[in-house]
């Protein structure tokens, strides 16, 4: 047998191995603790960093919202474009109100000038009536301006020649007076033939013959006081008929001189639209 001493020492250690071992349980719950303090830590940390606020990036985004939503930008004032956009912009934006008004004010022009081309055509319209001359003269308003056309087999000229006729004189002076109540336009007198050929010692042909009753116009109009840089004169012979040539009444329309009011700024040239 062993002796009771031995076996109360074993005893006592094996108490003493498992109240140590009870301990070090009792204690395992400060690992999990000191791990979550762990993490609330970092979350803290990353929480703190995203919400951290770049002062000179937020200073960037304050100044261009201002500039953004100024009220001043068309005039020249805060500008979305930094480096040189302000002046840019505004440089556009007075052109484009420059070539509104420019706009606006031809506008206003060309309407005063349609005004002032359909009373002068009433007027003439309503002489013409009045004195018998109707068939003699037809009066439009095109691109080209008001267009006066004088046929000059029934009042200007005899058959090839370029001397007006004495009925001629109250016609065109009543012209004369009223292309002279505005000396701002300019005045075109062309001449125009038929396609039958003329060969004279004076006129060649149809072209010498145009030119020369065109002028015949021009100087009766200088001499009712029109100023002679207003006037040009022109002769086409018959290169721009208004009627075929194949019947004479056709070749009667074209034998004719266009007295044109031409548009103070008039794109279109020539031939009367």
């Amino acid at each position: 047998m062993r002796p009771p001493s031995s076996r109360r020492r074993r005893q006592q250690n094996r108490r003493g191995d498992a109240g140590g071992e009870g301990g070090s349980g009792s204690e395992r719950w400060l690992l999990t603790y000191a791990d979550m303090i762990t993490l609330l830590l970092a979350l803290f940390v990353v929480l703190f960093s995203i919400s951290a606020v770049n002062v000179s990036k937020f200073k960037t985004l304050k100044q261009t919202l201002e500039q953004a939503f100024s009220p001043h930008i068309l005039s020249g004032g805060g500008s979305i474009i930094p480096n040189g956009g302000s002046e840019a912009t505004s440089h556009k934006a007075a052109a484009a109100i420059a070539a509104l008004a420019t706009q606006r004010s031809q506008a206003t022009t060309l309407h005063a000038e349609e005004e002032q081309f359909r009373r002068l055509k009433e007027k003439l319209d309503a002489y013409a009536q009045e004195h018998g001359f109707s068939r003699a003269i037809e009066t439009t308003i095109t691109r080209r301006g008001l267009v006066i056309r004088l046929l000059t087999d029934h009042v200007l000229f005899a058959s090839g020649s370029a001397v007006l006729k004495p009925e001629a004189a109250p016609l065109l002076t009543e012209i004369s007076n009223l292309v002279n109540v505005d000396r701002d336009h300019d005045i075109s007198v062309e001449g125009n033939t038929d396609d039958v050929p003329i060969s004279t010692s004076q006129f060649p042909s149809n072209w010498e013959l145009s030119v020369a009753r065109a002028t015949g116009v021009v100087r009766y109009m200088i001499g009712q006081g029109v100023a002679a840089r207003r006037l040009e004169a022109s002769g086409v012979a018959g290169e721009r008929p208004i009627a075929p040539n194949a019947t004479e009444g056709g070749r009667s329309r074209n034998r004719r001189v266009e007295i044109a009011l031409l548009r103070g700024s008039s794109p279109e040239g020539g031939v009367p639209q």
